[in-house]
């Protein structure tokens, strides 16, 4: 639209001047106007004041807002009413109205997402992975789908452990881009309870902890595990795999372990028949290391290895189907040296349990 070359109130000042004595010819020549243009002013604008001409200008912007508002709330009604033929609710289902307003009533994205209530990022397409990074999302989806507790930070740590030289924001971009985030987890209400610290190791054969795990074989056969971990640097020093596992069994591999990493000088344990044999009570009279029960049914007394079992379980025992005692050991043999010597862990500062002994 050509802009005027004089506003509203500079025609009024131009039409006051008639009033001083000036004639017409004088004021259309000073300002270069013709006469018809001075009447037409005149027949707009006479006799009005400049705070009226103000408050005219005021009204007729108001009046073009309102004219506008009007026309887009009365579209967005036809559209909606047209678009939503039942009730909308999923995010999926308000994308597809937010596409069909944009391809068929040639209505602006942001305004479509306005309407439907939904954000612009959820319509985005997300883009495409460059050639130079499906390799490392490769790795980062067989890392994930191996290990499908691990968060972006743990797999991001095995990378480098592995030699891939990749920034971590890299590898949480793709991580995103690839949908593999997990849920998070929302926290349970418990009722108030006077909490004891677990008391830290500070040296590695401080403290080691001890528990069993179950599981069964195809053909139904119950067998054990039992567990034994350092608390100091969370190192399984030990996994006996057997159908019956009793206290003899565990002085047995308290014996073995003892030869290849020392004394211990505590043992942790729960309340079970094994650990309050007279069996063990006795290897460790004659050993000189101090054998703690926790209270029953105060599991987080034995936090550790309460860890590690849940760790175990869910990467081992729940993730194969065993068919043997022999297929069981050599899996949980496998498993362990990865567990030592290739995972991360974050409460030793990203280390692996045997880097963390080493470097005490």
């Amino acid at each position: 639209m050509k802009q005027a070359r004089f506003t509203e109130s500079q025609i009024v000042a131009i039409l006051k001047q008639q009033d001083s004595g000036q004639t017409v010819t004088q004021i259309t020549r000073q300002h270069g106007i013709s006469e018809a243009t001075f009447y037409n002013w005149r027949a707009k604008y006479g006799g009005m004041q400049v705070s009226e001409v103000k408050r005219l200008k005021e009204l007729e912007d108001e009046n073009r807002r309102l004219k506008k508002m009007y026309a887009e709330l009365s579209l967005q009604n036809e559209i909606i009413k047209e678009a939503l033929g039942k009730k909308v609710v999923r995010p999926a289902q308000r994308r597809e109205v937010v596409r069909w307003m944009v391809d068929y009533k040639q209505i602006s994205q942001r305004k479509a997402c306005h309407w439907v209530g939904l954000s612009r990022n959820a319509v985005a397409e997300p883009a495409a992975i460059r050639d130079k990074d499906k390799a490392l999302c490769c790795r980062i989806e067989q890392l994930a789908r191996r290990h499908k507790q691990w968060g972006v930070l743990k797999i991001y740590r095995r990378l480098r452990k592995q030699g891939e030289l990749v920034n971590h924001k890299r590898v949480r971009r793709l991580y995103k881009k690839l949908g593999l985030s997990l849920r998070r987890k929302t926290k349970k209400r418990l009722p108030e309870a006077v909490r004891k610290p677990l008391p830290k190791a500070t040296a590695c054969n401080q403290c080691w902890s001890l528990d069993f795990t179950s599981d069964h074989l195809t053909r139904g056969r119950k067998f054990r595990t039992l567990n034994v971990v350092d608390d100091y640097n969370r190192q399984a020093l030990g996994i006996e795999v057997d159908y019956s596992l009793p206290a003899q069994r565990v002085t047995r591999l308290l014996d073995r372990l003892v030869e290849q990493y020392g004394k211990p000088e505590r043992l942790r344990s729960d309340n079970g028949p094994e650990f309050i044999s007279k069996a063990l009570q006795d290897w460790c009279l004659d050993k000189e290391v101090s054998l703690h029960w926790i209270e029953p049914g105060k599991p987080t007394q034995n936090a550790y290895i309460e860890r590690f079992n849940g760790t175990f379980r869910r990467e081992v025992l729940d993730a194969h189907i065993f068919t043997s005692i022999r297929q069981v050991r050599q899996i949980v043999a496998g498993w362990l040296v990865e567990y030592n010597t290739e995972r991360p862990h974050q409460a030793l500062k990203f280390m692996t349990p045997v880097e963390y002994r080493q470097a005490a």
